[in-house]
């Protein structure tokens, strides 16, 4: 049954590898045992030596996700000192909030081209890589969002809907081919994110009262989800949005 979880030998990508969400399921990768690479527009030797500390290899790169004309070079930097990409979690994700009324272009489109083009994108050029070779595992992170509107947030639910909605269009064309691509939607989290909500009492007991567990996530509840659907435990399972949200979609 271990075998199942068993990531030795497979080299893991993290877009937003640095902190956060993305910081704890790189840590839960090289725990299973996978080489992970963390990209972010700054990236912390500390967080890259805590990777490593797992008796793993590790690699980090300073790259803007907006930077959609040198993917090419990046992936290639990856697979020159890495000799391969096995997992890609798409982690990398940006909010702005705004009354729909009065929400500036310019802060769409950030949030458009970090949380839904970025992803799109990196999915193709490394799902390319895996076609070739007939094995590849991808996880994007969507939102609870992604099933719900929110408030004052039009950007990021219409982005992380699109994440939702292309991961199963890639699932469709890709599956048959050894590619297995989900998601995971995350719940309430704390998180740098969601410091606005957690500091507002009444948003934050509101919240608090929908959420069956009784409590915010924490980014190491991540952890699981993502070595499940990075492992061959997930082999069957395509197109699926996997909430972390400790019952909140139940309720």
């Amino acid at each position: 049954m271990t075998n199942l979880f068993d990531l030795s030998g497979k080299v893991a990508v993290v877009t937003g590898g640095t902190r956060g969400l993305g910081k704890d399921m790189a840590l839960g990768l090289a725990s299973a045992g996978a080489d992970v690479v963390i990209i972010g527009r700054n990236v912390d030797p500390l967080v890259v030596k805590e990777i490593e500390n797992k008796g793993v290899r590790a690699l980090g790169i300073s790259f803007d996700l907006l930077d959609f004309d040198h993917y090419d070079d990046l992936i290639d930097q990856i697979v020159n000192e890495m000799g391969h990409i096995d997992i890609l979690l798409n982690n990398a994700g940006v909010q702005k909030r705004h009354p729909s009324v009065d929400f500036p272009k310019d802060d769409w489109d950030f949030v458009m081209n970090v949380n839904a083009n970025a992803v799109f994108f990196m999915c193709q050029k490394v799902g390319k890589l895996m076609l070739e070779k007939g094995y590849g595992k991808i996880i994007n992170i969507a939102s609870l969002l992604s099933f719900q509107g929110g408030l004052t947030v039009p950007a990021y639910a219409a982005s992380k809907g699109a994440v939702m909605q292309f991961t199963k269009s890639l699932s469709n064309e890709w599956a048959k081919y050894g590619i297995n691509v989900n998601c995971i939607a995350p719940g309430y989290m704390e998180t740098d994110m969601n410091t606005a909500l957690i500091a507002d009492e009444k948003r934050n007991t509101q919240i608090l009262e929908r959420i069956p567990s009784g409590r915010w996530g924490k980014p190491e509840d991540m952890k699981g989800a993502a070595i499940f659907l990075a492992s061959s435990a997930s082999d069957y399972v395509n197109g699926f949005t996997m909430a972390v949200d400790g019952g909140w979609l139940g309720r």
